[in-house]
């Protein structure tokens, strides 16, 4: 099940955690993996860990911010490849804070790479699968794009946008063969988490505080993410469009 055997899949922000995930998952099922990551030397990384376990990649850097960089990577691709089956729209950046402590510009960079990011590449890939007739769109929002979240108002704002960006995408495109969707994670223990909670004055404390507000009391693994990721990405899911799959430990199923 969840072949994507011959299928041409870009991710973006795959340098590390969830997309590192997902690149390596959906390698491992067939598809030919684009890595894209703003960080040179990750992504490059990531695509030589997947050659060297015998999956077919190539990286490509991108600043999804930018739209000039989101179009000359969909030059390149739609070029070699003539379509791209597979859009994961995962590259993405956090913030902590209150509107107190939340200045314009922090909201302003936080919506240029969380919701630009996803418009942008979204639009260089999209018309040509509606002229393949066929596509998947799966874009990386949070469970705090479904929920709000204590001290994250520029984040779950971003998150919020996504979740309606996915589901009018979904809606204008579903009679063309073209498939949006998004995953909601709640924690994920990635090495961006891990380098914020280095920074509290007790890491253990953070993370154990983290963990804990998940009902099943830890943080996900960036490869339960990317599973979810490959289920919409594949054919299986062929009747799916418009969802905003919540994948949080039962986070937002109330306290």
């Amino acid at each position: 099940m969840f072949s994507l055997q011959e299928k041409i899949a870009l991710i973006s922000g795959a340098g590390s955690g969830i997309g590192a995930a997902a690149s390596e998952i959906f390698a491992a099922q067939g598809a030919r993996v684009i890595v894209v990551d703003r960080d040179e030397a990750a992504g490059a990384a990531q695509t030589n860990k997947i050659i060297s376990n015998g999956g077919s990649a190539e990286f490509l850097q991108c600043d999804v911010a930018d739209v000039d960089s989101c179009e000359n990577v969909a030059k390149v691709v739609l070029e070699k490849y003539g379509h791209l089956d597979i859009l994961v729209n995962n590259a993405g950046i956090g913030h902590v804070g209150t509107i107190f402590q939340t200045t314009a510009e922090d909201l302003d960079r936080m919506y240029q790479v969380n919701v630009r990011g996803v418009f942008n590449m979204s639009k260089a890939f999209i018309g040509s699968m509606v002229e393949h007739k066929k596509g998947s769109i799966v874009n990386t929002a949070s469970v705090g794009g479904v929920v709000g979240i204590y001290d994250r108002v520029a984040y779950c704002t971003t998150k919020f946008a996504v979740v309606g960006l996915t589901k009018c995408m979904a809606l204008d495109h579903a009679t063309e063969g073209v498939r949006v969707n998004c995953v909601c994670p709640g924690r994920v223990e990635t090495p961006f988490v891990k380098a914020r909670l280095a920074e509290y004055p007790d890491p253990e404390k953070a993370y154990k505080e983290m963990s804990a507000t998940q009902a099943n009391g830890r943080m996900a693994r960036p490869e339960e993410i990317a599973s979810s990721m490959l289920y919409l990405a594949s054919d299986e899911s062929e009747f799916v469009t418009g969802s905003a799959l919540i994948i949080d430990g039962g986070y937002s199923a109330g306290k």
